[in-house]
């Protein structure tokens, strides 16, 4: 049992420092505002979350953002919380969809209601936490980024409008990317996150004989 312990947070660890590292790659989407890029670095939570359970897939998000924050942080941990917060809200969704109903189906089901349940917290957490603080504590005012979003869409005229417009959309098709990933890697990566587990179960059958 310890040793199974030991070998899952090996796993969580590793996949933490994937997440991370995926964290600096970052690609600017043309119908965004600059500021919101699209990245992949809440895969490897994914995979951690259908293979080792929803708590692991947070924990992954936990320490690849804490390890952000201290090496390569620009917005004093503001953007770090953000991404915590709404990277778990998808993984938390999509992982325990998923460890209630283990099928291909029931991790579309997980993962299509995860994205949705993820844009609607994140447009409710950018009005209410986290641009107000971005105009706080890094002096990064809520007009400005609401003129950004007008140049690219003329619908966007208030902070409502750009939630609307952008913070939704922009979730909506981020969780539609790294959902696609997940389905595409999960049956080939699965096996190499259950080896351990599957030898341990195999070796315990062995022993009952």
């Amino acid at each position: 049992m310890r040793n199974e312990k030991l070998i899952k947070m090996i796993k969580i660890t590793l996949l933490s420092v994937m997440a991370f590292l995926l964290m600096y790659i970052e690609l600017p989407i043309p119908i965004f505002p600059e500021f919101l890029k699209i990245d992949i670095s809440d895969l490897p939570a994914l995979l951690g979350a259908f293979a080792l359970g929803p708590v692991a897939g947070v924990l992954i998000e936990l320490f690849k953002n804490i390890l952000h924050g201290f090496l390569a942080s620009k917005t004093a941990f503001v953007g770090e919380i953000a991404n915590f917060l709404v990277g778990s809200c998808l993984i938390l969704v999509s992982g325990y969809i998923y460890k209630i109903r283990k099928s291909k189906g029931g991790a579309i089901v997980g993962l299509l209601i995860g994205t949705i349940v993820m844009s609607v917290f994140a447009a409710i957490l950018n009005y209410f936490v986290v641009l107000p603080l971005y105009e706080t504590v890094l002096g990064f005012p809520i007009t400005s980024i609401v003129a950004m979003g007008s140049k690219i869409n003329h619908n966007i005229t208030n902070l409502n409008s750009f939630i609307i417009w952008m913070i939704i959309p922009f979730n909506l098709f981020k969780g539609v990317i790294l959902s696609a990933m997940t389905l595409a890697l999960y049956k080939s990566v699965s096996p190499i996150l259950h080896k351990e587990n599957m030898e341990s179960q195999y070796k315990s059958k062995q022993n009952n004989y």
